[in-house]
């Protein structure tokens, strides 16, 4: 499919802008908005929680200022969010009749958003503690080996907040989550009625701005942003998973050097936008690709 241009964006339309962690997608929902007005809207699992700015690429509180922004840090730490909470937010969003422009990397918000998404009983919390453990004892492995064959075909393997949510599901329903989806419900927004816009950029081009994207997050102040996060850190909570945090936090506890925590954040970040990549080469397919200048 041809590239589009953001001249070409319409000042109508929602927009969705969906690219790989370091892709430049804030700047460019940024100047949509600036050109044709609306709502930045984040769709970043990671961007909800309040105690991560810097490691998480938030938007400045001066870009914050400069244009509406919504659904950035408004969740504490210890903060229980999901994709259906996360919904429910856009609905509220879309009601008022501003314009979305709906940016992140986060692939299942974007598909659960045009496609519609399942509603999967909650996981009782004694089924949330046996996962944990049984990821910690057993390993990825173990778990995968233990979801139903269908949900396992559908979801990242590499992902162990995907690959134990399907374990939950099935331990605590006897269904497979797979299963689940195939009953999902109407989507809020359907891709028809929306810009969808992907970021596909150069492997190595983008090798190289998570390098350098981290050397500025750490001039920024993001190991004071660990050390601000050590007291009472717990792996497990869904806003430990922000990419940087568990390696400065290793560094914090003197149980790794920072050169060594800056490089295992760096490999981390490679990883996720790989995975990303992934995600969007093969559920975006219908999606427009944006060049940027």
């Amino acid at each position: 499919m041809a590239l589009i241009s953001i001249a070409e964006i319409s000042s109508e339309q929602p927009v969705l802008i969906a690219g790989p962690t370091a892709s430049g997608k804030s700047a460019l929902a940024a100047e949509i908005v600036a050109r044709g007005g609306g709502v930045i809207v984040n769709a970043d699992a990671l961007q909800v929680y309040s105690c991560w700015r810097i490691l998480t690429a938030r938007p400045s509180e001066a870009d914050e200022a400069a244009l509406p922004h919504r659904l950035y840090g408004h969740v504490g730490r210890h903060g229980v969010y999901s994709v259906g909470h996360w919904l429910r937010e856009v609905a509220a969003i879309l009601a008022e009749g501003l314009r979305p422009v709906i940016v992140g990397g986060t692939g299942l918000y974007f598909s659960s958003l045009t496609n519609g998404l399942a509603v999967v009983p909650a996981i009782p919390p004694e089924v949330r503690q046996a996962a944990d453990a049984r990821l910690l004892d057993a390993g990825l492995a173990r778990m995968v080996a233990e979801i139903d064959p269908a949900t396992a075909a559908r979801i990242d393997l590499l992902n162990p907040a995907r690959v134990q949510r399907a374990w939950e599901v099935l331990q605590a329903t006897g269904r497979g989550l797979a299963d689940w989806q195939a009953k999902t419900g109407a989507p809020l927004l359907p891709l028809s009625q929306a810009m969808a816009l992907v970021i596909r950029p150069d492997r190595d081009w983008l090798g190289a701005r998570i390098d350098t994207r981290f050397d500025a997050m750490m001039a920024a102040g993001a190991l004071d942003e660990a050390r601000a996060a050590l007291p009472g850190w717990d792996a497990g909570l869904p806003s430990s998973r922000a990419i940087g945090a568990p390696e400065l936090i290793s560094h914090l506890r003197g149980e790794i050097a920072l050169a060594d925590a800056i490089a295992a954040a760096g490999t981390a970040s490679r990883q996720y936008a790989k995975r990303q990549r992934t995600w969007f080469r093969n559920r975006m397919r219908d999606w427009r690709e944006v060049s940027l200048p």
